[in-house]
């Protein structure tokens, strides 16, 4: 079956604040809708317990900083999935090593707008996470905004299969 959208369910929310009732309903009508890939981002997977085995479904976390690489453990602890995806955006400083095992997807971004202190990602940081990735065979996806930090000979916009 080929699916025919992808929909970010918590571009102004948090995954983790919602509603037991409400997740139930939303999760109730995605399974009636396998032909698309739904996505769902926490920052606060310690905040959560929850388990789908539907396959469209995507469940990521954010990570931007070295100390919150323990959501990363929090989210497979605390939420039983079939795909899981990190969003290291904004990124704000070198990670070192990640645990990678069992991860889906990676996308990848540096802080935009105009904050007073912005942080831009560093070349070294963001190369670091895609060569972990690909170490992995897990899909890395470059925003826009990384183009002129990293370069084009180093710009990866993949996306895991099935997405559109």
């Amino acid at each position: 079956m080929v699916l025919s959208n992808t929909y970010l369910m918590t571009s102004m929310s948090d995954f983790s604040d919602w509603e037991e009732e409400w997740r139930t309903s939303v999760f109730d009508k995605i399974s009636e809708n396998p032909q698309h890939v739904f996505l769902f981002l926490t920052k606060r997977p310690e905040y959560i317990q929850f388990e789908t085995d539907l396959n469209q479904v995507w469940i990521g976390i954010t990570v931007t900083t070295e100390r919150e690489k323990s959501r990363i453990a929090a989210m497979r602890e605390n939420i039983k999935e079939n795909n899981y995806f990190i969003t290291f955006e904004p990124l704000f400083g070198e990670l070192g090593s990640l645990d990678l095992d069992g991860i889906g997807w990676v996308v990848i971004g540096t802080e935009t707008g105009n904050r007073k202190g912005e942080i831009t990602a560093e070349k070294e940081w963001i190369i670091n996470i895609a060569r972990q990735a690909k170490v992995k065979n897990v899909p890395v996806f470059m925003k826009e905004s990384l183009l002129d930090i990293v370069g084009e000979e180093n710009m990866l916009q993949e996306l895991p299969k099935g997405f559109r």
